[in-house]
């Protein structure tokens, strides 16, 4: 009995789950709740009858292991969904035709957003730079094109923070589109074509400011590859320290925000400390939603999502949006910041969203 099978027959159904699933709270749907994927599940691997219903409730999970966080058996969900979601394009029924949209628009001009590639680095603040570092800034999609402001802002506090780094003008995608849509074959040819690539360019370390990237690099990687020789870390992870070493601590001067925990930073990671110990060094206080940190809500951007159900995806963000005490809502992730910043103009709210290094480089002293 494989590992996968054992899984799919622990689940009695308890129903634990159904109390935290986002998107059976969005929808009241047993099918599109974690009891009714693993369902599904079983009859993907066992070669039952799968009707459509089932292939959407595979593809609009948003992977966000609040599922998993609450199973008293412990059940891997995420994985049972990337795993049938593969099963499915071996069968023919996946990815659906919008997948293969963002695919396409992929291989065509190396971004998941349809962006124009020789556009991808109108964000920067300067000329860019030739210069070569063994550590390379890597912006990704959404923020090279969609939320550019994290990127500038990102960008510039690193440099202030003195730390030494490069990117590229043809950066190109991690990735993890292809892996979210179960096209596995893709996602190991771009995996493979990226670390070819650091490693001539001598990468050792990548930064990363999308939860996405940083998840893929980190998790996706050498999963389908074995392993990588270069490190990666995500930009909240240094800025506590960075901020320490020049001596960073200031007294608040009146600047609020609402700290989102994105899933794949928070549960999957647990990064939940840096980021608001960043915001407190820099006098900013942090206000926090009434569902923190590991039982945070998720924005619904996550698992290739977004780009088929986006209804739900806005229905999911809208939970963030009505709960935040004040605003802006300050977030690590591009991919909440995106979503949550559409669903907010979509419903009304107007709630501000930015991008963590946002806030901190404008605490920050001009003359540092």
């Amino acid at each position: 009995m494989t590992k996968l099978t054992e899984s799919l027959e622990l689940c009695d159904e308890c129903g634990a789950c159904l109390d935290v699933c986002s998107t059976y709270k969005a929808t009241q749907n047993e099918e599109f709740s974690p009891i009714g994927r693993i369902k599904a599940a079983r009859k993907i691997f066992q070669n039952e009858e799968i009707t459509p219903r089932m292939v959407e409730s595979i593809y609009n999970c948003p992977e966000c292991h609040l599922c998993t966080n609450v199973c008293p058996y412990d059940i891997d969900v995420p994985e049972i969904i990337a795993q049938s979601r593969a099963e499915l394009v071996r069968k023919g029924l996946g990815p659906l035709e919008r997948h293969n949209r963002v695919i396409e628009g992929i291989q065509r001009l190396g971004n998941s957003v349809n962006g124009d590639p020789s556009k991808r680095l109108d964000w920067l603040p300067e000329a860019f730079s030739t210069h070569k570092s063994n550590t390379l800034f890597f912006v990704g999609c959404l923020a090279s094109y969609l939320v550019t402001d994290a990127a500038i802002s990102s960008y510039l506090l690193l440099k202030k923070l003195d730390v030494d780094f490069m990117i590229l003008t043809d950066e190109g995608c991690c990735g993890i589109y292809y892996y979210e849509a179960g096209r596995l074959d893709l996602a190991r040819e771009k995996f493979e074509e990226n670390v070819n690539r650091f490693k001539k360019l001598g990468i050792k370390r990548v930064i990363t400011i999308c939860a996405g990237c940083y998840h893929c690099f980190k998790r996706l990687y050498p999963h389908l590859l074995g392993s990588v020789d270069f490190e990666v870390v995500h930009i909240i992870q240094l800025l506590p320290s960075l901020l320490k070493e020049k001596g960073i601590k200031m007294e608040p001067k009146g600047v609020e925000v609402t700290y989102q925990d994105p899933c794949r930073l928070g549960r999957v990671e647990g990064f939940y400390d840096e980021p608001r110990e960043a915001l407190a060094l820099c006098g900013i206080k942090v206000n926090e939603p009434p569902e923190n940190r590991e039982n945070a809500p998720c924005c619904g951007a996550g698992g290739a999502v977004r780009s088929v159900y986006r209804d739900l995806s806005v229905k999911l963000a809208s939970q963030i949006l009505d709960q935040a005490p004040v605003t802006p809502i300050v977030t690590p992730c591009t991919f909440c910041q995106f979503n949550l910043g559409y669903a907010s103009g979509k419903t009304g709210s107007n709630k501000k969203i930015v991008y963590i290094t946002d806030p901190i480089l404008q605490a920050l002293p001009f003359g540092l």
